[in-house]
């Protein structure tokens, strides 16, 4: 692969930023100073990699001239260094490649994870319970705590439709490529003849959005309350506890009703709407970016269904990359690591194609 003149343009900027950060009217101006480091930052691994790569070649070239010799055992030990240094090549290569992939804006942030059931009734809508355990057990391994803002069940278990939070972190980057519909095929608690149903639920992660990220007026909002419904305890419905929020311009409704406060309720409310309008700027960038698109598993059409489920056979299949796994019960257990570097893997080489065409 050739990035030489890319790599150069990316060392070139490096060394003007570690200009930059040495002039008294940068280091005297805190934003200016922290844009500049935050850049100076990013570009450090691809800068010190190519530098690498380049001493690597250089040594590769003078191992050559000693292998014009008649000495047999210094022409040993040249082949030896070149087999050598050919392959640390290779790598570098490899990881300048990666580096050079545009790094996500969103990766660093915090989600709200939307769960829906969707076609299968009942069935759905206890497999949309069943995603929320296993999202709730991945933060969980992960030591990430997770915030619940919508819930609203279903007679007996199932959740039409659930929101949490997930306030770490890095927490995107990870479950980034959950959005879509999962398709479940199993034999449901409800059927007595033992029949394979296949339902399906809808599965959206949404990075969450600052105050300054989305700019929201008071003007464009009508907030209503309600009496809380459902799970909670009798106590739940004696206060107009619960929010809903609906963005005039966007149309755009969110409700909360899982605090008992309605102040509380009002907060997880208004961090809902900013997610959503925030994740609704991102989709019709990404539309505008269709062939770019088409290269990034994680921005898939959100009514796409991109895995199935297979309970009889212990089998999940992630339709985007066509990677099957027996050990769904692993997985529904939140073991979705091995899932997770598959598909980023998978997005990183797409990106990378790309990025060479």
């Amino acid at each position: 692969m050739d990035f030489g003149k890319k790599l150069e343009e990316v060392e070139k900027t490096y060394v003007e930023l570690e200009r930059l950060l040495t002039l008294p009217e940068v280091v005297r101006d805190p934003h200016e100073l922290q844009k500049a480091a935050k850049r100076h930052s990013d570009l450090s691994p691809i800068v010190e990699t190519y530098r690498l790569y380049q001493r690597a070649r250089a040594d590769l070239n003078g191992v050559r001239e000693l292998f014009d010799t008649d000495d047999s055992e210094m022409k040993e030990m040249a082949r030896e260094e070149i087999s050598r240094l050919e392959g640390l090549i290779a790598d570098l290569e490899n990881r300048i490649g990666v580096l050079l992939i545009p790094k996500d804006p969103n990766d660093d942030r915090s989600v709200i994870v939307e769960i829906r059931g969707g076609a299968g009734g009942e069935e759905a809508a206890l497999f949309a319970a069943n995603l929320y355990r296993m999202y709730t057990r991945f933060a969980e391994r992960r030591n990430w705590s997770t915030e619940l803002m919508i819930l609203n069940e279903t007679g007996i278990g199932g959740f039409k439709e659930v929101a949490f939070r997930i306030p770490n972190a890095g927490a995107y980057s990870q479950l980034k490529y959950e959005s879509g519909v999962h398709r479940v095929q199993r034999v449901p608690l409800t059927e007595a003849s033992g029949r394979i149903h296949t339902s399906t639920a809808t599965v959206a992660v949404l990075p969450e959005a600052d105050e300054v990220d989305v700019q929201i007026n008071t003007e464009d909002l009508r907030i209503d309350t309600f009496r809380a419904s459902g799970a909670g305890g009798q106590y739940v419905n004696m206060t107009d506890s619960a929010v809903r929020i609906t963005h005039v311009p966007s149309g755009v409704v969110v409700s909360c009703q899982d605090e008992r406060s309605q102040l509380k309720n009002r907060v997880k409310a208004m961090a809902m709407l900013r997610a959503k309008l925030y994740d609704s700027e991102l989709q019709k960038q990404q539309d505008a970016l269709a062939s770019e698109r088409r290269g990034q598993i994680g921005t898939a059409d959100r009514s796409e269904r991109i895995r199935t489920y297979n309970f009889p056979q212990n089998r999940l299949t992630d339709h985007r990359i066509g990677l099957t796994l027996y050990k769904l019960d692993q997985v529904m257990d939140g073991d979705l690591q091995e899932l997770i570097e598959a598909l980023n893997l998978a997005d990183q080489a797409n990106k990378l194609k790309n990025l060479e065409s």
